[in-house]
C-alpha cells in the first residue's frame, strides 16, 4: 500500500508536530509512506475567497506530486474536501478524478480503509471533542443532529481505543466554532463569539484539552482560550492517537 503524506499548510506553518505524528501513526500502523516534497498549498483559501480562477496552478502542482500513490492521506477534513469536490486538471483528468476519490481525512482513512480496532495509545486527560463542519458535513466523519440517522463518530471511534482517556462532547455537539476560513477575517465578532460559545461548553465539562481534526479549528479555539487565560489546550487527534505507541 503506497500513503502519500498531504500536510496542509496551517500545519506546515504553525503546528509542525501535527505532521510529525500523524506520518509516525501510518507508519506504525503498517503503512508505506511517502511525502512529496514540491507540495504546496491545495487552493482551498483562494478558491473559498472567490478566486477559484488562480488556484489552478495549486491544482497542477497538486496532481504532480500525488499522482501514482494507492491513498493520499491528511490531518485535515478542510483540506480534504476541498480536493475531493475541486481538484481539476485539464491535461490530466483522469489522474485528477483519480485523486479526488483516493485522497482520505485521517480518522477516516484509519476506520474505513486500515479498518482499526485497536490503537495501543495512552492519553490519561479529560478531553472535549470538537467536530469540524467540513469533517463532519462534508466528509461524513461523524452525524449530524439535524439528520435522523443513527448516530456515528469516526473521531469518537478511535478516540475510545486510547488508554485512560475521559472523552466528553459540548452540549450543542456539532455546532461550529466560528472559524470558516476567511469568515474569522471578514465577521471577526461574530467569529469570536462562535468560538466563546463553543468553549463555554466545553468549560462546563471541566476538559484539559479540545481536540479535533481541523488545526485552522483548533488554533481558532487555541486563540481564544488563551486571550482568557484558560489552562485549556488544544491537541490534534493524531497526536492523542500517536500517544505512548
Amino acid at each position: 500500500m503506497k500513503v502519500a503524506l498531504f500536510i496542509p499548510c496551517y500545519i506546515d506553518q504553525f503546528y509542525p508536530q501535527v505532521g510529525i505524528a500523524t506520518l509516525q501513526l501510518l507508519e506504525k500502523l503498517g503503512c508505506n509512506v511517502s511525502f512529496p516534497l514540491q507540495q504546496t498549498c491545495c487552493g482551498q483559501p483562494m478558491a473559498n475567497s472567490g478566486f477559484a480562477s488562480l488556484s489552478k496552478g495549486c491544482d497542477v502542482n497538486f496532481v504532480e506530486n500525488f499522482s501514482g500513490f494507492d491513498y493520499i492521506v491528511a490531518p485535515s477534513g478542510s483540506c480534504v474536501l476541498h480536493v475531493k469536490e475541486h481538484l481539476r486538471d485539464e491535461k490530466r483528468p483522469e489522474v485528477a478524478q483519480k485523486i479526488r476519490i483516493g485522497i482520505y481525512e485521517l480518522t477516516e482513512f484509519l476506520t474505513d480503509i486500515l479498518k482499526v480496532e485497536n490503537i495501543n495509545a495512552s492519553f490519561p486527560y479529560k478531553v472535549g471533542l470538537h467536530n469540524s463542519c467540513h469533517g463532519q458535513r462534508g466528509l461524513q466523519l461523524s452525524s449530524m443532529t439535524e439528520r435522523m440517522l443513527p448516530e456515528f463518530s469516526k473521531p469518537e471511534q478511535l478516540l475510545s481505543m486510547v488508554k485512560g482517556i475521559q472523552l466528553s462532547k459540548p452540549k450543542r455537539n456539532d455546532e461550529c466554532c466560528g472559524f470558516g476560513g476567511t469568515f474569522c477575517v471578514s465577521e471577526e465578532a461574530v467569529s469570536v463569539k462562535m468560538g466563546k460559545d463553543r468553549i463555554k461548553e466545553h468549560d462546563a465539562n471541566e476538559v484539559e484539552y479540545i481536540t479535533g481534526g481541523d488545526t485552522s479549528c483548533l488554533m481558532h479555539l487555541e486563540g481564544i482560550l488563551k486571550r482568557q487565560g484558560s489552562k485549556v489546550k488544544t491537541i490534534h487527534i493524531a497526536e492523542i492517537l500517536n500517544s505512548g505507541l
